[in-house]
């Protein structure tokens, strides 16, 4: 009784693997009776051929007619082909391409049907024969040549690629791995491995090189008949991409419908394989496509997909980039003012822990910055990125900046890699095919972190690490006018860290003529009012952002003063127009903008911004008055206390230090004082030429630190205060507190302060002083020499003091005088440097100023008298009349 089953493959010309109709599971492997084919040169014979493309696929009729137990029981019988009266063997031997067993009908047990059909087999062999068709035909033409191995993969996918190559599938080993035979030339055939281009499938049950069974993954033996029963045994064409590390084609395998891949992840058999995509180009896309069909409809390996949703928010998606951590993490701040941190998707800054790509970090960091900051930008939540030891958990994003996806910007230039995520990995960014083709083009262009050139990381010169440091560079600056530079971090409101690559110089950049209020600097701490909102306005105008810097001078400590222009705004007077800083007078006039620093203080006054939100009109009116009452019959009130027309104080001082800078003074107080540190110094000098005393500090010294420390000019030890600690170069900067002076020495010259010397027994003696009623001039070059000419007036002199102020910070606001020649306030020291042209009277004067009426019209006579005679800063002309 015959059977219905469809053909799975042909094994040879004579032989057939037929499978159930609906359980393709089912197979059972059938001989064509009484003939025999050629014996195939391992596969590929031309008789295998016919038969492959008559009966491949197709549901067809059998009968059994015998079976020889040799081993395995072989089953012998005759095929009927749809819709024809054909059959086999008949067909086969008649087309010549089998032979009719010699034995055949020797058995005797044959039926009459049997009989008849050996007879009409060895009839139409006969016509074959004389027909010289198949096996008979002798001739070599057309004989084909098939290679089983290829002995340089490489070359042959270069030699192919771009074509597409016909071909046979001749076994499937899984959903994405076949053993193909390529037709290379009609004559000329290569059987070889092929993986398919683009999926990935979980792997198919097997049979182990020790014969044991292997199980295979969930869904891939599906994969495998998937594939079978589409591609096994048929024509297909093949096209050559590359090759695997194992030296395994990749290839597309082309049915007549389409590509294979294709099909396989739409009916979720198959994953996207993110290895392949640069290989497969713009490919890539059509094949995400098609799995996220597959999602969508929960089949196969995607059977309770759940699809990743957006966190909240995600549909605010206009920014503006606030700050640049890395080039793969930025700050990004929304329409409310809110921040937060977030990591480009799919992307990598260089790796600080790879040697050959951490000295690009820095370079690829501001390459980012130039692009990005302070500008509105399109973001798209791609996922999360989930918490680690030392990172938070952060949104990762697509961010696209006018039309410029900021993550395929830094993969293209080498300045980021390409992350490779898992398959299951969903967070990932939506071109991240588009990100591996441009990761693969920038190291065939060695761009970047793939230069094969070897790269060091710019180091950027410290100048305010010390003021000896800062002024090396200073002249340099003052030199030049709105000098390029980079804010990389702000302190405060009017105090930043700033970059100035043309210079490879880093600096403490201090904002000329305004004072800000103090922010927290932790969270517990408690600011000044609108300290934290002044902060947040620098952070949010000028980090990180392109700004010019003019500098004017130095403060004590290394910082450079001077004026930041941000998008050619000096932001000195931006902070003062919210409200957020005060204009200081003195500094302000020195740095040439007091007119607009005032004119926007005035401005914040009338709105009410910031500081100003109490103001009242009237107290200022008051104060006004006061002013002109000092004026006018010399009193005022200050300070809580009345002013008569001038304080008289008279102390006795002596100069110990003159700042080179500033021109500020350090003094002693002659008396009490300087009685118990002369007997204190010379109790201190005989403590440290014991031997005994002779122990180094217990470890690296801290700022704030009260140390004995040995003047590296007269070698002898000092009370001294720690400002600053190099622990690289094992240096600290000390302040003398008894005499004003500062220097930074090693720490071999650091000793522990015995608590007999300390600052709790005696104070330090040096004191903060300013010459009273004098403006220096801002040029470094008349500054020095108005600093040289103090020096050569009061070096190791006694002299008379008039503390005509007290600031509320403690410094004293003095006039010297000469106690053997001075007869007045108006004869002194203060008046020499303005006779001398080394310094001006102030044009604004503070209440306690305006009280020395007399004092300020004799200077003021003796400034017309230097003007006159061109001395000092007025050799080329009165600077005020600008």
């Amino acid at each position: 009784m015959p059977f219905e089953a469809r053909v799975k493959s042909v094994l040879s010309g004579d032989t057939l693997v037929l499978s159930h109709v609906t359980n393709r599971g089912q197979e059972r492997t059938l001989s064509l009776a009484y003939v025999s084919a050629p014996r195939l040169r391992r596969e590929g014979d031309e008789s295998r051929e016919f038969l492959r493309e008559l009966l491949v696929g197709k549901v067809v009729q059998f009968q059994v007619l015998y079976t020889i137990p040799t081993g395995i029981k072989r089953e012998y019988g005759t095929v009927k082909l749809p819709g024809t009266d054909a059959s086999l063997p008949e067909l086969v031997v008649q087309e010549g391409w089998a032979r009719v067993r010699e034995e055949a009908g020797k058995r005797g047990d044959e039926s009459e049907d049997s009989l008849v059909l050996l007879d009409s087999l060895r009839a139409f062999e006969a016509q074959a024969r004389a027909n010289n068709k198949g096996v008979w035909s002798g001739d070599e033409k057309g004989s084909i040549e098939t290679d089983y191995e290829v002995a340089d993969v490489k070359s042959l996918v270069e030699e192919y690629k771009g074509r597409q190559l016909d071909a046979v599938v001749e076994r499937v080993f899984g959903g994405d791995r076949l053993l193909i035979r390529l037709f290379l030339t009609p004559t000329r055939h290569l059987q070889t491995i092929i993986t398919v281009a683009g999926v990935r499938a979980p792997a198919s049950p097997r049979v182990g090189a020790d014969g044991t069974q292997q199980a295979g993954e969930p869904l891939g033996a599906e994969a495998q008949q998937f594939v079978e029963a589409r591609l096994l045994q048929r024509k297909v064409r093949a096209q050559l991409l590359g090759a695997t590390p194992q030296g395994q084609l990749i290839g597309h395998v082309l049915h007549p419908n389409g590509n294979i891949a294709r099909y396989l992840l739409e009916a979720g058999l198959a994953r996207c394989f993110d290895h392949h995509s640069t290989l497969l180009g713009a490919d890539m896309a059509s094949f995400r496509q098609a799995e996220k069909v597959a999602k969508d409809k929960k089949v196969g390996l995607f059977t309770g997909h759940v699809a990743s949703k957006g966190p909240a928010g995600a549909a605010d998606s206009d920014y503006i980039v606030g700050r640049v951590l890395n080039a793969d993490t930025l700050f990004l701040r929304n329409k409310a003012g809110a921040e937060k941190k977030v990591s480009l998707s799919s992307i990598r800054q260089p790796k600080p822990s790879d040697p050959t790509q951490a000295p690009f970090a820095a370079e690829a960091k501001e390459y980012l910055r130039k692009k990005v900051i302070g500008k509105h930008a399109k973001v798209t939540i791609d996922g999360k990125k989930p918490a680690t030891e030392g990172y938070e958990e952060r949104d990762v994003v697509t961010i696209i900046q006018g039309n410029t996806n900021i993550a395929l910007y830094l993969v293209e230039a080498g300045y980021a890699s390409v992350i490779r995520h898992r398959q299951d990995d969903d967070d990932r960014s939506p071109e991240y095919d588009a990100l591996l083709a441009a990761e693969e083009a920038a190291k065939s262009e060695q761009k970047g972190m793939w230069s094969s050139k070897p790269q060091k990381a710019k180091q950027y010169q410290d100048y305010s690490e010390n003021i000896q440091k800062a002024k090396l560079e200073v002249s340099i600056l003052q030199r030049q006018k709105r000098v390029p530079a980079v804010v990389d971090f702000v302190k405060s409101a009017s105090r930043f860290v700033v970059l100035v690559p043309r210079e490879n110089a880093k600096l403490t950049f201090v904002l000329s003529g305004i004072r800000a209020p103090k922010s927290a600097r932790t969270p517990g701490d408690a600011s000044e009012p609108f300290g934290n909102e002044a902060h947040e306005f620098a952070n949010r105008r000028v980090l990180q952002r392109d700004v010019e810097i003019d500098v004017e001078t130095l403060d004590k400590v290394g910082g450079f003063i001077g004026a930041l222009y941000v998008n050619r705004e000096n932001f000195a007077k931006l902070l003062v127009e919210e409200g957020l800083a005060t204009v200081h007078a003195y500094s302000a006039e020195q740095s040439g903008h007091g007119p607009e620093l005032f004119a926007a203080e005035k401005k914040a006054k009338e709105a009410r911004k910031g500081l100003w939100h109490d103001w009242d009109p009237s107290k200022d009116a008051e104060e006004e008055e006061q002013e002109e009452a000092v004026a006018g019959n010399g009193t005022a009130e200050g300070n809580g206390e009345t002013v008569t027309e001038r304080r008289k104080d008279y102390r006795d001082v002596i100069v110990t230090h003159i700042d080179p800078t500033t021109a500020k003074l350090k003094v002693q107080q002659i008396g009490g004082g300087t009685s118990a540190l002369t007997e204190l110094m010379n109790a201190f000098r005989s403590f440290h030429l014991n031997k005994a005393n002779d122990t180094p500090l217990p470890g690296p010294p801290k700022a704030g630190d009260f140390v004995a420390a040995r003047f590296t000019e007269d070698n002898e030890w000092y009370r001294a205060k720690v400002r600053r600690n190099d622990r690289e170069k094992k240096t600290a900067e000390v302040l003398y507190v008894d005499y004003g002076n500062s220097e930074v020495i090693p720490w071999s010259r650091l000793r522990p302060l015995s608590q007999q010397f300390s600052i709790q027994k005696l104070k330090g003696q040096a004191a903060d002083a300013t010459l009273s009623l004098l403006q220096f001039p801002v040029s470094p070059e008349y500054l020095a020499d108005a600093v040289q000419f103090i020096g050569e007036q009061t070096f190791d002199r006694e002299l008379v003091a008039n503390v005509d102020y007290i600031s509320p910070e403690g410094t004293l606001f003095i006039t010297l005088l000469d106690p053997g020649s001075s007869q007045n306030l108006g004869q002194s020291v203060n008046a020499d440097i303005v006779r001398e042209g080394l310094a001006m009277v102030p044009r604004k004067l503070k209440a306690w100023e305006r009280a020395s009426a007399d004092t300020l019209a004799h200077y003021k006579k003796v400034e017309e008298e230097a003007k006159q005679n061109r001395r000092g800063m007025w050799e080329y002309g009165d600077l005020t009349e600008d």
